[in-house]
């Protein structure tokens, strides 16, 4: 339950429309909803900004329904990650706006369309096998309430077609930069920006890349001192902090 739902509540309530014990009611399931093989964090909104994101892979699909039930009796948007069109089947009686995004695996309910972050996250990725990174942290940052851009296929090994779309990156408050391989892109575009450039490695590579060691360690030592950096293939993560970053 949001901020604005609970003072929308106590209104109700002051002006006669609702019951206290209809409003308690409401209520009785913050901070937490217990449904044995899981606890929905009904509080997280009120805490943190952002509800609760469910991530499908290793639960039995009736497990993420059940969640999602229990989610969908506030009004926020939900989002499920590392889904497949298995389980948006199963989800999508549960509300007429679940949508099921290929390219990552992620699963969304769209309630509300407020933008709430103050300037564009753009997401940045080096080639094409980088994209299903990309579009988990792309779909995150966007149901979260962020103005979006993407950019791909802009690798340093043709640094032409990144400096070629150059205006792309000035114009962005918050840029995730997914790599693979040795992972250089984030230090080429954190050097030519000044904004926070989250990195992002992928496991996208070849032998010695140590399916994204390597391009985790080469991020982790960049020379260019705006770039933080988040675990591999977790575009989630960086789509959620580059949210917190642009509400700031």
């Amino acid at each position: 339950m949001s901020p604005e739902e609970i003072s929308d509540l106590l209104r109700q309530v002051r002006r006669g429309k609702l019951s206290v014990e209809d409003a308690v009611d409401r209520l009785r399931r913050l901070p937490y909803e217990d449904l044995g093989y899981a606890k929905i964090d009904h509080h997280r909104t009120l805490r943190q900004g952002f509800p609760e994101v469910v991530f499908a892979r290793g639960k039995d699909p009736a497990q993420v329904e059940g969640i999602v039930r229990g989610m969908l009796r506030n009004q926020h948007n939900i989002l499920v990650t590392r889904g497949d069109r298995g389980l948006y089947e199963l989800l999508q009686p549960l509300h007429p706006k679940v949508e099921f995004h290929a390219l990552s695996g992620a699963i969304t309910i769209r309630r509300q369309r407020k933008i709430s972050g103050k300037g564009k996250v753009l997401v940045v990725c080096a080639g094409t096998s980088d994209i299903p990174v990309a579009e988990e942290a792309l779909v995150t940052a966007d149901i979260m309430g962020n103005r979006t851009e993407s950019l791909y296929d802009v690798g340093v090994a043709g640094i032409h077609r990144l400096l070629g779309e150059s205006h792309h990156l000035h114009e962005a408050r918050v840029i995730i930069c997914v790599a693979g391989m040795e992972g250089a892109l984030p230090s080429v575009v954190a050097g030519m920006v000044g904004v926070p450039v989250i990195a992002v490695p992928s496991s996208v590579g070849y032998g010695a890349s140590f399916r994204g060691l390597a391009a985790l360690l080469g991020m982790l030592n960049s020379c260019s001192p705006n770039v933080c950096v988040v675990n591999i293939d977790n575009g989630f993560g960086a789509g959620y902090l580059a949210s917190v970053m642009n509400r700031l």
